[in-house]
């Protein structure tokens, strides 16, 4: 039986979330589409295709899309950083999507529950068990990394808002908050593409958010790339 050659798809919505991964890669070569570089190279001697999405879902689903398409990507894995919902994450824990949803996506005046995509049975954006399962396997200094339930939306959440969204908890079970999740897994549940998503916590997505971001976004970016090489050298 002949095995099926593998080219990974790796997105990242900033700088700091790729330039790790782009750090320890061999070969590295460059296409340009629009604004966006998508990085050809090998990492843990499997080709990849590196590429910087933006901020929030739509640019992270065009590039999705675009891996899909243009690279024939065999797997899409996103990897980033996200705010806390779950009390028992601390910063620096890593969470590996059981699955994604969208938050901020609210048709019930039409008769659907939160987060459905109206008239569809979309919803809960399930990761590809194997993916999600290697991903577990990482060992993690200081740092858990556990499954959990990834909420998007097109917001950046903070304790004052929080308490406005008590639905993200209650309602909807969402362990972590981030902007681009649930947009990529939607598109790779429709091209029946395996995909995990990779969020470590930088913040607790309170009065504190925003500086915690930003102090620990290098090394939020450390433990994902741990995370991944876990993946990518197992698969």
């Amino acid at each position: 039986m002949i095995k099926k050659k593998l080219k990974i798809g790796i997105i990242g919505a900033m700088d700091e979330e790729i330039a790790e991964y782009i750090k320890h890669t061999q070969g590295c070569r460059q296409k340009k589409w629009h604004e966006f570089v998508f990085y050809q190279a090998k990492l843990f001697k499997q080709d990849v295709i590196i590429v910087k999405s933006g901020i929030g879902k739509v640019a992270a689903a065009m590039v999705c899309q675009k891996l899909i398409d243009e690279f024939k990507v065999s797997h899409i894995i996103f990897t980033g950083l996200a705010g806390a919902l779950n009390v028992k994450y601390k910063i620096g824990d890593v969470v590996v999507s059981n699955d994604c949803l969208h938050h901020d996506l609210d048709a019930r005046e039409l008769g659907f529950s939160r987060g459905t995509v109206p008239f569809t049975d979309y919803k809960y954006f399930k990761a590809e068990e194997n993916l999600k399962n290697l991903a577990l396997l990482t060992k993690l200094p200081g740092n858990k990394v556990m499954a959990g339930r990834i909420l998007t939306g097109d917001q950046f959440l903070t304790k004052s808002k929080i308490k406005k969204f008590k639905y993200l908890t209650k309602e909807l079970k969402g362990d972590v908050v981030e902007m681009e999740g649930a947009a990529v897994a939607q598109v790779c549940v429709v091209n029946k593409i395996p995909f995990v998503v990779i969020r470590t916590i930088s913040d607790k997505a309170d009065g504190k958010a925003a500086q915690n971001f930003n102090e620990f976004l290098p090394q939020a970016a450390k433990n994902s790339f741990k995370v991944l090489g876990e993946i990518i050298s197992h698969l």
